[in-house]
């Protein structure tokens, strides 16, 4: 078979090969790898070795050390393992780059979130689209070209990677810092619609911790003090915040006819107390903060710390640490760019004026590769889409998507795939 009759059985494979997908994304979403705490890397790094022991591929593990992630006070526990594939031989690199952590599980769900389940042409599962789903497809794209023998123009690198849902020192951090990125890179944590990135905000994560002193209930006569009582005006004071910082715009890209992208403030977290006859000695809350790319962060960081500690009342003391950070993404379009938007039109089916290029408040581990100096241009693909509801009760992805999306990735592999867009020729 030529080259191009190669590619079309691939594809007519990864249809009819589609529960190998299924079974392997049913394997990942039963390894509980949600961030806090991020305690099942390791164990997701094993199945993830043996789901590549049948490919061409040597695996490594890298871990971050305990130094740069960990907080005295923070909820981060267990090692921080990353797992690099790399394909041997000559030719470029194309790094495929995935966070492995998922958030925690919502309320709301009506199936296990740590257990795949089809129903109603939904694959249900926590991390089904955001983002172990995008595992699966590039795994079963690689599955797919080995078994025809299909002539790559990449060697393919996986990057497995931690902490991206809100630590304090993602994994891909840790690995851009230290060289192990080759080739260039496609993240596999975006939309499976018809975008073309242009970049995103950054976002911190302060928590608070206020601490009082416990005494009875009842008992007024031992000057007890409420931290959660105390923690009211302090939280109230960051919702005071909200006005101004929303006032914040930015001048990325967004699609037509939307608003500039706004920074955000928020308290996420709020739990403390033990009982009701005692006074709770003890209460922390989260402060989430998204910034724009033209905000500084030692500033911002300094805004919310000044107010709530302003707002602190007497009797009561507090400690504020950050336990998560993610910088911003400055434009990432680059020279493979547009063979990348060739290969989603490829998986997907989409035509080539569906592409829309803008950016997002929500925030990406992309920019720690650009500050690294090891890459800037960044493409971006994955499986979320607004009905997906990722981060929510109920987040899935479908047959239909994951099949397209491991389309996509085997197309833009493929030597004879869109050579004249292949800036590495």
């Amino acid at each position: 078979m030529t080259g191009t009759e190669l590619r079309r059985a691939a594809m007519a494979m990864i249809d009819a090969e589609l529960d190998h997908a299924v079974a392997d994304l049913s394997r990942m979403v039963a390894v509980d790898t949600t961030f806090p705490p991020g305690a099942g890397y390791a164990d997701f790094a094993a199945l993830m070795e043996g789901l590549l022991s049948d490919l061409p591929m040597t695996t490594a593990r890298v871990s971050v050390p305990e130094d740069l992630w960990r907080v005295a006070r923070g909820p981060a526990r267990g090692e921080r393992v990353n797992l690099i594939a790399d394909t041997a031989g000559d030719g470029p690199v194309c790094s495929l780059y995935f966070h492995v952590d998922t958030v925690c599980a919502a309320s709301g769900w009506k199936t296990d979130p740590f257990t795949l389940t089809e129903a109603d042409g939904k694959l249900l599962g926590l991390g089904a689209a955001d983002m172990k789903g995008a595992v699966a497809a590039a795994v079963h794209a690689l599955r797919v070209a080995q078994k025809l023998d299909l002539p790559l123009a990449y060697r393919p690198q996986l990057l497995l990677c931690t902490d991206e849902e809100g630590g304090l020192y993602p994994g891909i951090r840790y690995l851009a810092e230290q060289g192990l990125i080759a080739g260039h890179l496609l993240n596999f944590n975006g939309s499976a619609g018809p975008r073309i990135w242009g970049g995103c905000f950054g976002s911190f994560n302060l928590q608070v911790t206020v601490t009082g002193f416990a005494a009875h209930a009842a008992d007024r006569s031992k000057q007890g003090v409420n931290a959660i009582e105390a923690a009211l005006p302090m939280m109230q004071a960051v919702q005071d915040l909200r006005p101004v910082v929303t006032a914040r715009t930015s001048a990325l890209p967004v699609p037509p006819g939307a608003a500039p992208l706004a920074a955000q403030i928020a308290v996420t977290v709020a739990e403390g107390g033990t009982c009701g006859g005692q006074v709770p000695d003890r209460f922390t809350f989260l402060i989430s903060r998204r910034y724009a790319p033209e905000e500084d962060f030692t500033e911002a960081r300094a805004e919310i710390e000044t107010a709530i500690r302003a707002a602190c009342p007497a009797g009561a003391t507090l400690d504020v640490d950050l336990i998560g950070h993610l910088i911003p993404t400055a434009d990432p379009e680059g020279p493979h760019t547009a063979r990348w938007i060739r290969a989603v039109q490829e998986g997907f089916g989409y035509a080539p004026d569906d592409f829309v290029k803008y950016a997002a408040a929500s925030a990406s581990d992309s920019g720690y590769i650009q500050r690294a100096g090891v890459l800037q241009e960044i493409n971006l693909g994955g499986l979320i889409r607004p009905e997906s509801n990722a981060h929510g009760a109920q987040e899935h992805t479908t047959r239909a998507d994951l099949a397209a999306l491991a389309k996509t990735i085997l197309s833009y592999l493929a030597a004879d795939f869109a050579p004249d867009l292949n800036p590495d020729n």
